[in-house]
């Protein structure tokens, strides 16, 4: 593996705890952003990036992205299960699917990441719980020696956006986070029109390998 010399910010929370409202705050800092990423342009384009793959492959990405820095989203479990249950649910069936559905890098992820994805445990307040935990537990042992490169936040606290902000060193103002994507709805970040939204796709189409750049290879 070559290790790219370009540092990234990767937005490590799962589905459901606020990611695009974060993307839209780093696209207001200044940063190019892609919420979700399946091409290697989107992957160099983009200095941040969020959603899949990155909450299932940020260790290979780490890996692949020497110096750089992680965001890790926490939300409170009573608010996140019902909102990934609805979420998982409407996914379900294209994730499952042989024969089309969600692209590979979707499937691949969530179905790693929600282990074993079937329809009880989907619904299963405790499995997700479980789930979620068990995220939470794995970026806190792989980043344990590492705390200059890992910041953990919860966006509905008063102090969140101030802590990113010393975080990422910026010295701007003190905004707070916009909430979108409420009741159920996932789909805000295809709405943005900004100069700096990186597209997950190449029109519409994925490369089989995004971690296989020019300067990558794994």
């Amino acid at each position: 593996m070559t290790i790219m010399t370009t540092q990234k910010i990767f937005i490590l929370g799962l589905p459901r705890t606020s990611t695009t409202s974060i993307c839209l705050a780093m696209l207001d800092m200044g940063y190019t952003v892609a919420h979700t990423c399946y091409t290697q342009k989107c992957l160099t384009d983009a200095e941040v990036i969020a959603d899949t793959p990155v909450f299932n492959d940020y260790q290979l990405l780490d890996k692949a992205f020497e110096g750089s820095k992680f965001i890790n989203l926490e939300r409170q479990l009573d608010l996140w299960v019902p909102s990934i249950k609805q979420l998982l649910q409407r996914m379900h069936t294209n994730v499952i699917r042989k024969d089309g559905g969600f692209n590979p890098h979707i499937k691949r992820c969530f179905s790693e990441k929600f282990a074993p994805f079937t329809l009880d445990n989907i619904n299963n307040d405790d499995f997700l719980k479980q789930c979620y935990n068990q995220h939470q537990s794995q970026i806190n042992h792989y980043f344990k020696n590492r705390s200059d490169d890992l910041l953990s936040i919860d966006i509905s606290k008063p102090d969140s956006y101030q802590r990113l902000l010393s975080f990422l060193q910026k010295d701007l103002p003190v905004k707070g986070f916009e909430k979108i994507n409420i009741a159920g709805k996932v789909r805000a970040w295809k709405d943005i029109n900004h100069r700096l939204k990186i597209e997950g796709t190449r029109n519409g189409r994925i490369d089989k390998n995004i971690f296989v750049t020019n300067s990558c290879s794994m």
